[in-house]
């Protein structure tokens, strides 16, 4: 998956034989594992990331997800506004304890009307994979996310 954020600041950087890394929701280097399996993951950790998810990818990699990260753990909703991918929605607690979670969602082409699909309890953490990746890793609730080195939510 191609990451984009921050591209012209690199593209300009590197005319000038300088490398600056580039922060924020990029894939590269971060990652989280839950039931032993690792992914790479996208971090969405401000409003205008967390509104623009997933929208408008046709296809996501065997492999990848988008981590959201919000301030603090409450009731949270999601929906597949102008999403084209089927996803599972995974929630976890401030203790990164999976809560609830929402299996084989479909995508979404009907703008405000999408249906939303809720946190059974409080969530600080949010993770979308590839539809049917929750049934085939057994997950369950309870199941603990193992957030990589480099991913730090504020306290």
């Amino acid at each position: 998956m191609p990451c984009f954020r921050g591209f012209p600041a690199l593209l300009g950087a590197s005319l000038l034989g300088a490398f600056v890394p580039v922060a924020g929701g990029c894939a590269r280097g971060h990652w989280v594992e839950v039931a032993g399996e690792r992914y790479t993951v996208e971090v969405a950790d401000d409003d205008e990331e967390r509104a623009r998810g997933l929208m408008f990818r046709d296809a996501l990699e065997q492999d990848r997800g988008m981590l959201f990260i919000h301030d603090r753990a409450e009731p949270r909703w999601f929906w597949m506004k102008n999403t084209r991918i089927p996803l599972d929605i995974l929630y976890f607690d401030e203790s990164l304890r999976l809560v609830s979670q929402q299996r084989n969602v479909p995508p979404c082409s009907s703008g405000n009307l999408c249906p939303t699909y809720p946190s059974e309890l409080p969530a600080r953490f949010v993770l979308e994979l590839n539809a049917g990746e929750a049934a085939r890793l057994g997950l369950e609730d309870g199941d603990v996310l193992r957030l990589g080195p480099d991913i730090q939510p504020a306290p």
